[in-house]
């Protein structure tokens, strides 16, 4: 699975998680990403789309 948003395409992107001793290690932060089925062009397709996307409604999704 990619971790990309198919709408807005959000990713992963990396960073640090740093310890009680100030040590840091590299990490991903991971979008919240939803398999969702969705019309694109007049077809229903089943996608990954974050959350932010649903909730502010720049998805139709397909019932």
């Amino acid at each position: 699975m990619s971790y990309k948003c198919y709408v807005c395409g959000k990713g992963s992107v990396s960073g640090n998680t740093v310890s009680h001793s100030n040590k840091a290690t590299k990490r991903l932060f991971r979008p919240n990403l939803q398999e969702v089925r969705i019309i694109v062009d007049g077809k229903k397709t089943k996608e990954y789309v974050c959350t932010s996307c649903i909730r502010s409604g720049k998805v139709q999704k397909a019932i």
